[in-house]
């Protein structure tokens, strides 16, 4: 692995720290003082975050520190007790779900959720609903605007998994391919909704070191030639620093530090949420 050269951050109004070629840019995600509560219970309390047009970020905590419910509320499958959630400096309180992806918010999960009975090309297509321009009656009928539609969604399924050297596995069944395949088909399902920003909740769950290696050179790409912002949830700490430009942990559904990945790797309090108190041998 090449080593990796850290990014330089700077301040924005906002105070939030994005990548310096980001600075003209407006933030594509900000989080305000967000929160949430079950019965009482502050899961994620005043989470404050931003992040740049293009910039690779993470969120890593230990089990339970409230990370997955981040993304819930950032994609809607949680309405917030409190704080604002700004996409593109759109505030998207009220929305839901299928609206926040309409806006560009795509995210994938920690067990991979792909339709195993269909094929790879199906599953992309998917993911291309927000930008197929047909009704129900056209489909059924088999009108010309349908088949132009098919065409153009078929064409561009296949242009999205050649990226990823799958395009040779449009007609496979997804319940066929092997697991590393499995996590890019979801990847790339995400990607099919145009998305601004992309959610990665542990896309190396599971994989080896060489499909970990691959993965990390599949984000790059995704971010270089989608020109997209991508965050992501992640316990393999190799990929954390060795990607992210910018890291947030998370403990007890707060925020403990924010920074580069050289300034998690040696904050304190971050080795104590991760390690816990080291007390020193007796001799």
């Amino acid at each position: 692995m090449t080593e990796k050269k850290e990014t330089k951050l700077v301040s924005v109004p906002s105070t939030t720290m994005i990548p310096e070629r980001d600075i003209n840019k407006p933030l594509v995600l900000e989080a305000i003082h967000l929160g949430i509560e079950f019965g009482g219970l502050k899961a994620v309390e005043e989470f404050n975050i931003g992040i740049g047009a293009t910039e690779i970020a993470g969120l890593i905590g230990p089990n339970g520190a409230g990370k997955t419910t981040i993304f819930n509320l950032l994609t809607k499958v949680y309405q917030p007790t409190h704080g604002m959630i700004l996409l593109d400096g759109k505030d998207t309180a009220g929305m839901n779900t299928t609206q926040v992806n309409k806006e560009g918010i795509a995210r994938t999960f920690q067990n991979i959720r792909l339709f195993d009975k269909l094929t790879v090309e199906e599953n992309v297509k998917v993911g291309l609903h927000n930008h197929i321009n047909y009704h129900v009656p056209a489909s059924i009928l088999r009108t010309p605007k349908y088949w132009k539609e098919e065409k153009k969604a078929h064409m561009r399924a296949l242009e999205l998994l050649d990226i990823f050297d799958m395009a040779d596995m449009a007609d496979v069944p997804a319940a066929s391919l092997p697991y590393g395949a499995q996590r890019r088909l979801e990847i790339v399902r995400a990607l099919a909704t145009e998305p601004k920003l992309l959610l990665l909740d542990e896309p190396a769950a599971g994989m080896n070191p060489a499909e970990t290696e691959e993965l990390m050179n599949n984000i790059k790409k995704i971010r270089d030639e989608f020109q997209i912002a991508i965050m992501l949830i992640e316990h393999d700490m190799n990929l954390v620093m060795g990607i992210c430009e910018s890291i947030a942990v998370l403990n007890f559904g707060k925020v403990i530090a924010k920074g580069t990945p050289s300034e998690i790797q040696n904050n304190p309090q971050v080795i104590e949420a991760y390690l816990g108190s080291r007390k020193e041998e007796k001799a």
